[in-house]
């Protein structure tokens, strides 16, 4: 539990100062305020993926024990990946496009994989959900036939 609980901080500091560091690095570049950078997404990816989602797991946790399926290592681990890799590549992305650098297909190679973890680890955490359900379901037939 104390694992999603200190992640889940972490990326909201991460995601607090990638937003310092977008703010702060286009004001330095002089970068024209309407224009599109990815840097701005990189702080609501970090913020909403990372800090809010693993709040909500941690509630999941709280409730419904998901650590105990055997699932729940997978899909912290592979999800924390995606999150990482793909706000990493919104940064590197956002910071070539501030200062007027072409960026490459590798880089967006590298962040479809961190989508495709995010995707893979939001399905391990849904089959950890229901393999709890299910064992909660259980317990509760078990018990009332005992009784």
């Amino acid at each position: 539990m104390f694992k999603l609980f200190y992640a889940s901080f972490a990326y909201m500091v991460v995601g607090v100062l990638s937003g310092l560091y977008y703010r702060e690095l286009t004001k330095s570049q002089g970068f024209p305020e309407g224009d599109f950078t990815q840097l701005g997404l990189a702080h609501t990816h970090l913020l909403t993926l990372g800090f809010i989602v693993l709040l909500i797991v941690l509630v999941l946790e709280k409730v419904f024990a998901l650590s105990e399926s055997r699932l729940f290592g997978w899909f912290f681990w592979v999800y924390n990946a995606g999150v990482v890799l793909t706000s990493a590549m919104l940064i590197w992305h956002g910071t070539l496009t501030v200062l007027g650098q072409e960026s490459n297909a590798a880089i967006s190679g590298i962040a479809g994989l961190g989508h495709i973890a995010l995707t893979a680890g939001m399905v391990l955490l849904f089959l950890a959900l229901r393999n709890r359900l299910v064992a909660a379901k259980g317990a509760k037939t078990v018990a009332a036939s005992a009784a």
